[in-house]
């Protein structure tokens, strides 16, 4: 391994982004000063202070959560200016004393990470605060499991989730599918979720812990909760890989590639999607029981390179890289990269590490302003259950919806929307009575609603709301073979809509090539969808494909459709 990591040191040096992190510094070098938004607080010494002092640190403590989602970073024993003067055996136990006072008074917990002794036998500490927010049960992060087939996704889900290895035979793996036809070729073809919790103190809660039988239990036990959607890796699903990376907006994404495979085109494919999308993402390379992982990890050198943004590689070996990768995941360019076997359980233990520091996708600002607006749920399943009535799947976007609430699905076939109410709400298979913007669930309706379909919307009644068939989108074109012409068909993907949409109008050029730019006009061809402005799209045809954004919506009139 050490070979390897050699290949990548003129990368990292050439690096310019500060990582706020113990094991970014060496004997007595300094850390970056003290970032003045964000979760991570720099504490030299917090011994005995005065009433008054415990309050004013109570409530810094209280924004430095509010700014992590509920994930807080002390660095204790550190200065503002970021030099680590580092604390005596006494002051340093005093400090993390207070600092578990300051906690419980918020009904928070804290978790040592890593301490480090100086070059002055003096000693820095970081520790993880995390308090559940108070109208959630836990704090929940979305993973988009991406990969070739056979790359081993459903067999480590199947290990992470069940808490016991596999037999080398998919064991693991045959209660991460839905369908027959996927027990019977070994491959993923549908969308699946599953869970997996962690206690306060990192240790992992699944369907092993203490017995623990059914998702409710897992909830109950866990303050923070990683939900896995399983995407499929073979290349004829990859439309359906690609509308649950946009419908479901992971905030991270993990990419698995087999050693004995190395890495293959649709993992670059899966790549590529993520990128385009801004989701941050790890990789995971599995079977090293079966191939020593040297060749692939020289792979994804190039690898890396090819998406852009001067990813650099970072082969997770210690709990210091973990902790280092996970505490800088949505800020840094570093890629972690995970060695682990499914079989002998070589690597778990560090995946499962990160994941517990893993930190929330999204700033407690941008939620508040989220839940502020009126309701947006995208529907990605619709289903009837026996007597209970209509069943929909998918994500709140905006709002909060509360069970009894009074809403509008659309659009129907002729651009308009039907007024519904919320019979019951379900999260992660357990009952709720709210569901928050960012979280995904089960909505069931009072009544049933003929000819749903994936791709809907269940909107606040203050919301003035339409169906469109046409809208103006900036797109740029990441590869054809050819050009772009005015009546070209392709595959749309926006959030949680699919559908075919032919190009009717190309402002300012008649053609558009690789790595080009225009205004285009789009014409649904099946059914109008509800579009808003600003949302991201992402269209593929063939080999042909393509990222961009919704500029301007134009609304069916319904009365003359």
């Amino acid at each position: 391994m050490d070979s390897f990591l050699s290949l990548f040191d003129s990368g990292i040096s050439d690096t310019n982004n500060e990582e706020f992190s113990l094991d970014n510094v060496s004997n007595q070098e300094a850390l970056p000063p003290e970032p003045q938004l964000g979760n991570v607080e720099y504490k030299l010494k917090i011994v005995n202070p005065s009433k008054q002092r415990f309050e004013h640190l109570v409530t810094q403590m209280k924004w430095r959560l509010r700014e992590g989602n509920g994930e807080a970073i002390y660095e204790i024993g550190v200065e503002d200016s970021g030099n680590l003067t580092g604390l005596s055996q006494w002051d340093m136990s005093a400090s993390l004393q207070t600092l578990q006072r300051m906690a419980k008074k918020l009904g928070a917990t804290t978790t040592i990470l890593r301490e480090r002794t100086l070059d002055n036998n003096r000693t820095v500490a970081e520790v993880l605060v995390r308090k559940i927010p108070d109208d959630q049960n836990n704090i929940e992060i979305r993973i988009a499991v991406l990969g070739n087939a056979d790359a081993g996704k459903s067999t480590l889900l199947g290990v992470l989730t069940q808490g016991s290895l596999d037999n080398g035979q998919g064991r693991a793996r045959l209660n991460m599918f839905r369908h027959l036809h996927e027990i019977q070729s070994g491959r993923t073809s549908s969308i699946s979720h599953e869970i997996l919790g962690f206690t306060s103190q990192g240790q992992p809660v699944h369907y092993n812990y203490s017995e623990l039988i059914t998702a409710e239990e897992i909830c109950e036990a866990s303050t923070k909760l990683i939900t896995f959607i399983d995407l499929a890796g073979h290349k004829k699903y990859i439309r359906t890989t690609i509308q649950g990376l946009s419908g479901y907006s992971p905030h991270h994404a993990m990419l698995v590639i087999s050693s004995t495979a190395g890495v293959t085109g649709m993992a670059q494919e899966h790549l590529a999607i993520a990128v385009a999308l801004n989701v941050p993402f790890f990789i995971v390379v599995t079977k090293i029981d079966l191939t020593p992982p040297m060749n692939t990890l020289r792979s994804l050198k190039s690898f890396l390179e090819q998406v852009g943004s001067r990813r650099v590689p970072l082969v997770i070996e210690t709990i210091d890289d973990v902790i280092t990768a996970g505490t800088n995941q949505l800020t840094e360019n570093v890629v972690p990269i995970f060695c682990i076997s499914s079989v002998n359980g070589d690597g778990l233990e560090l995946l499962l590490k990160f994941l517990h520091v893993l930190p929330p996708g999204i700033s407690s600002k941008e939620k508040d302003r989220l839940e502020q607006e009126l309701a947006e749920f995208q529907i990605d399943e619709n289903f009837r259950a026996g007597n209970i009535g209509q069943v929909l799947g998918g994500l709140l976007t905006k709002g909060v919806i509360s069970e009894g609430a009074k809403l509008q699905i659309g659009p129907m076939k002729d651009g308009s929307f039907r007024k519904v109410c919320v019979k019951s709400i379900h999260r992660n298979r357990v009952p709720c009575r709210v569901v928050r913007a960012g979280q995904s669930a089960a909505i069931c309706l009072d009544t049933y609603i003929p000819n749903l379909r994936n791709g809907m919307v269940l909107v606040s009644n203050d919301l003035k709301v339409y169906g469109c068939l046409y809208f103006q989108a900036t797109i740029s074109v990441i590869y054809h073979a050819t050009g772009i012409h005015q009546g070209f068909e392709t595959t749309v993907h926006i959030g949680n809509i699919r559908q075919t949409a032919v190009i009717v109008g190309i402002f300012s050029s008649n053609c558009i090539h690789t790595n080009e730019s225009a205004s285009v006009l789009f014409k649904f061809k099946g059914h109008s969808e509800y579009l808003t402005v600003g949302q991201r799209l992402l269209f593929r045809e063939e080999t042909a494909k393509g990222i961009g954004e919704v500029t301007q919506v134009f609304p069916l009139n319904v009365n003359t459709y």
